[in-house]
């Protein structure tokens, strides 16, 4: 199957390859929390920032990690993402720090920042976010009084924060719980001004880095098919599971690939969210018909006897609902037709 470089038929940069060989000897590789983020934290040391002339080796890095573990990919993405932003803003990042990015919204749910005498501190509860009882630091939304959001970094163990075990009945990254956490007056340090963290430059390039790690956890859930085809077993049909699902990855590869050009050739340009929308709708399509393609080729048994295939076909299932299906198709065709109507 595809390889999890972005170059066609290239060997992967040699930090994404030291990364990997690591990930081999780490016990519990996207299981064990807190060891693979450990994992990450190394991994992320030796990574360019996307919009830096490397973003295909970045998303070569998410790629590869997911296609040997998705659940670990969940991991790294957030990580890397914190810290291309804190870069972005100048801010250091405190050594040996794990870091994720809490910026979705829930109705029901309001988390408030205010300034006093004490500098900023954070008030109310943030809706999924993810590892909070594991990580050692958070990116977080916050509303401020203005109306506007507010980006703020805060240390996560330290008193006032309350992660919620749950609800998480998830069969895919079940170890990866994305759950509210009650923040009680909990120091922060603002992160850019006001708004900037949705108006800076590259706020798209996150979304693009999971459409990475979906591409690579497709290749690695796809590779059985290869077996399946070749077998003496295989039929005409087989074959075409194979062929659908090879060009369907080949072409998400391009796309990943033309878009990581883009990024560094123009950083920051007005562009980037429908590329990101364009990328990611391309990338999901691809991952879906792997899913279900994979699943009409080999049947049930990998579903019910091959504990790292049926771990691989749930986590990228849930990770894949990230994206948006009809919605985030009709941003890109309102985002068209503004052009057209401009």
């Amino acid at each position: 199957m595809t390889s999890t470089s972005l170059a066609p038929g290239a060997i992967a940069s040699a930090f994404v390859a030291d990364a990997i060989g690591d990930a081999a000897d780490v016990s519990g590789f996207g299981t064990d929390v807190d060891a693979t983020l450990e994992w990450c934290r190394e991994a992320a040391a030796g990574a360019p920032h996307v919009g830096q002339g490397r973003t295909n080796q970045v998303w070569e890095l998410l790629a590869a990690t997911a296609a040997r573990d998705v659940s670990a990919a969940r991991m790294l993405e957030p990580h890397l993402d914190a810290l291309s932003i804190l870069a972005q803003a100048g801010v250091e990042s405190p050594a040996g720090s794990t870091w994720g990015v809490f910026a979705a919204e829930a109705a029901g749910l309001r988390l408030e920042a205010r300034e006093g005498t004490r500098g900023w501190t954070l008030h109310g509860t943030k809706p999924w976010c993810s590892l909070a009882a594991n990580l050692t630091h958070a990116l977080v939304t916050a509303s401020l009084e203005s109306g506007e959001r507010g980006l703020f970094a805060v240390e996560l163990r330290t008193d006032g924060v309350r992660p919620h075990p749950g609800p998480w009945v998830a069969r895919g990254m079940p170890d990866v719980v994305s759950a509210p956490v009650d923040f009680d007056d909990v120091p922060a340090v603002a992160v850019g001004p006001a708004g900037w963290y949705l108006s800076r430059p590259g706020f798209a390039w996150g979304g693009m880095s999971v459409a990475a790690c979906w591409w690579g956890a497709a290749v690695g859930l796809a590779e059985p098919l290869r077996a399946a085809a070749t077998s003496e077993r295989a039929d005409q049909v087989a074959l075409v599971h194979l062929g659908r699902v090879d060009a369907a990855l080949w072409g998400a590869r391009a796309v990943l690939a033309e878009a990581a050009a883009l990024v560094d050739a123009a950083p920051g340009a007005g562009g980037d969210r429908l590329l990101a929308e364009r990328v990611r709708a391309v990338v999901a399509d691809a991952a879906g018909l792997t899913l279900t393609e994979t699943d009409a080729a080999l049947g049930p048994t990998p579903l019910v006897a091959d504990l790292a295939h049926a771990r691989r076909a749930a986590d990228l299932h849930l990770y894949l609902r990230q994206h948006h299906a009809l919605r985030d198709s009709a941003r890109i065709g309102r985002e068209l037709a503004a052009r057209a109507g401009a």
